[in-house]
């Protein structure tokens, strides 16, 4: 059976993720959750993957609004600071379709959680991603994204890994999706916080020294917070990893950079200021005094 894939959010990762599962011959529609009460229509997308365009694609999308019921698979692709506002917004919706955050950051699941949603997962993304108009949009997936449990007593998480899983969008079911989120918070946290303020795109920290050391400052004081909570990760892999992406992406802006040239609200408290919100809960704030500078500007800086 084909079963219904709503992609909730129509950026640069809805897009891409509904252009490959439509060339997958998936059954999708796109749900835009931040303007109400737009009828049903088709946009032909225009998606370039790793510098090569795909076939264009009609891609079906409604507003949310509009929409009783939601009986599938539930794709969360917008920005986590509307998690809140979201969790409401699907309330009553889903039944219990499964619910699949694609965002990253800590904390990003709290609302849907706290809003009692029954089948509900957790999927950190490896993806680079860029909006260059309305109907077309550039990515280029760094490493298969993973997709872990946060609540379930019904759906295999195999099933919706399955059903989403695409040669050009490629997902993976593992147990432990916290400690990988937090790995790529720790990553996150350097580059939307560097790359922004400096105004330089992602391979930065494989060309400049200066840069690297700032990079590395940044991730001992989020493992220093990560292992006191409970998380073990390393100095080393954290490092490997920031290299190996810097390497792959030269050229490539990261979202924060992103949202701020196009006047966005950026992420930047489910990432820096996540990390230091449970740095003080745990007493250890004077462990990230970089850290939370870098996200301060960053919030300053969006705002011009």
């Amino acid at each position: 059976m084909n079963t219904p894939i709503y992609i909730l959010g129509a950026g640069a990762i809805g897009k891409a993720l509904a252009v490959n599962l439509i060339l997958a011959e998936k059954n999708v529609v796109l749900l835009r959750a931040s303007q109400d009460d737009i009828p049903e229509s088709t946009t032909l997308i225009n998606c370039r993957y790793k510098g090569e365009d795909l076939p264009p694609v009609e891609v079906k999308s409604i507003s949310l609004n509009l929409v009783d019921t939601l009986d599938g698979i539930i794709l969360v692709t917008t920005k986590a600071y509307g998690n809140e506002a979201m969790a409401q917004k699907l309330k009553g919706k889903t039944g219990s379709s499964p619910l699949v955050i694609l965002q990253n950051g800590l904390g990003v699941e709290a609302a849907f959680i706290d809003a009692d949603f029954p089948e509900l997962y957790r999927c950190v993304l490896f993806t680079t991603s860029e909006s260059l108009s309305e109907t077309e949009i550039s990515y280029k997936p760094v490493a298969t994204s993973p997709i872990g449990i946060v609540k379930s007593d019904l759906t295999d998480v195999k099933q919706i890994v399955q059903a989403i899983s695409t040669s050009g969008f490629a997902f993976t079911d593992v147990e432990d999706i916290q400690k990988i989120a937090w790995k790529k918070t720790i990553l996150n946290s350097v580059y939307n916080s560097i790359c922004p303020l400096l105004n330089i795109d992602n391979g930065i920290f494989h060309r400049n020294e200066e840069v690297a050391t700032l990079a590395k400052e940044i991730v001992t004081e989020c493992l220093y917070v990560a292992n006191a909570a409970g998380i073990e990760l390393t100095q080393e892999e954290i490092e490997e990893r920031i290299y190996f992406i810097s390497k792959s992406s030269d050229g490539q802006l990261i979202s924060t950079l992103q949202d701020i040239n196009n006047h966005r609200e950026t992420e930047i408290d489910s990432l820096n200021l996540a990390i230091v919100s449970i740095a003080e809960k745990l007493g250890l704030q004077s462990h990230v005094t970089r850290t939370k500078m870098l996200g301060e500007l960053i919030k300053i800086k969006s705002k011009f």
